[in-house]
């Protein structure tokens, strides 16, 4: 993974011995928001107005976090105002790359600089932070607005209705409690649990990680029993940061990351789910599966070291899925 630590390069793996073998996520350093008319937003300062054209987005295809601001991009019709930078998938000694020799890595269309950590630094030249991807930056103030994906989605979600017409709200005010709740749950156990078991480097670890994925797993199939999506019949937030997670289980987290007690198609209501949320319009084009394979195995040496990509499951997202 790597870091900088005073605008300097340096490839250090996360610290999981003075954490009893866990992994713990760092926070992101960037909070600023874009708002419609460039006040203040929840967290950070102004200055960050709406407008077609000013912001670029950096992503990986093979990171779920990145991926939810790829899907509001597309839901909200947000694809002509912001455009998009894709890293190579292999995430090595240089960290998260510009290179292009992958189908879909695009380089860095903004300034043909080589590497990610060029980004961060182009913002802060002394900056000591993890370099993470999705990075949303602006063009006009040269600097990140955000590091954060899940405050970027938020953006997403409403910055830009007065430009594109789309007022598709996936975070309405009446569900926002039950919402947050949800998604409290589901990251701790499932979209952060899976990496605190495949990133732990003690048994206890794994045991207490991995336990807490299937004991969620457990929990949503039930709820999707009851309900078409996690919150009723709206398709909010939570489902998005939801998917992002499943779409990548059973290609990646089962085997890779030893989650291997059941797989997502065994669970017959979220596998059903999952499938109706890729046939919605615009989700299928940001899902890339080559990219989700090749950078887990052959990134993560300290869990592959020969860097042997599997065969892997052939998955029918476009199955009919049964619902509605």
């Amino acid at each position: 993974m790597g870091q900088l630590v005073n605008g300097a390069w340096s490839d250090d793996w996360y610290d999981t011995k003075s954490q009893g073998g866990a992994f713990v996520r760092p926070a992101t350093r960037f909070h600023n928001w874009i708002t419609r008319d460039g006040r203040p937003g929840p967290s950070g300062e102004g200055g960050f107005p709406a407008e077609a054209g000013r912001y670029h987005l950096y992503v990986s295809h093979a990171c779920p976090w990145a991926h939810r601001t790829m899907i509001f991009r597309a839901l909200k019709g947000l694809e002509p105002l912001i455009d998009v930078s894709v890293v190579h998938p292999d995430m090595l000694s240089d960290g998260w790359t510009f290179a292009t020799d992958f189908p879909g890595a695009t380089g860095d269309r903004l300034f043909g600089l080589p590497f990610l950590r060029d980004i961060y630094t182009r913002a802060v030249a002394d900056i000591t932070t993890r370099v993470t991807v999705p990075v949303l930056w602006d063009k006009v103030r040269g600097t990140v607005v955000s590091n954060e994906s899940s405050e970027i989605i938020r953006m997403f979600n409403s910055a830009f209705d007065g430009l594109t017409g789309n007022t598709a709200d996936f975070w309405p005010a009446d569900l926002r409690a039950e919402i947050d709740t949800v998604n409290t749950r589901i990251y701790g156990g499932l979209n952060n649990g899976v990496y605190r078991a495949g990133f732990a480097t003690t048994q206890a670890a794994y045991d207490t990680a991995v336990a807490g994925v299937f004991d969620t797993l457990d929990w949503l199939e039930t709820r999707l029993a009851e309900k078409r999506y996690l919150l009723g019949n709206r398709v909010t937030e939570a489902d998005w940061r939801l998917f992002t997670t499943l779409v990548r289980f059973d290609l990646v987290y089962h085997l890779h990351f030893k989650c291997n007690r059941r797989r997502l198609i065994d669970y017959r209501n979220l596998w059903a789910y999952t499938r109706e949320l890729y046939q919605m319009p615009g989700v299928a084009g940001t899902v890339h599966g080559p990219h989700f394979v090749r950078h887990y195995h052959y990134s993560h040496d300290g869990i592959n070291p020969h860097r042997i990509i599997p065969i892997n499951p052939v998955l029918d997202f476009m199955q009919p899925h049964g619902r509605g």
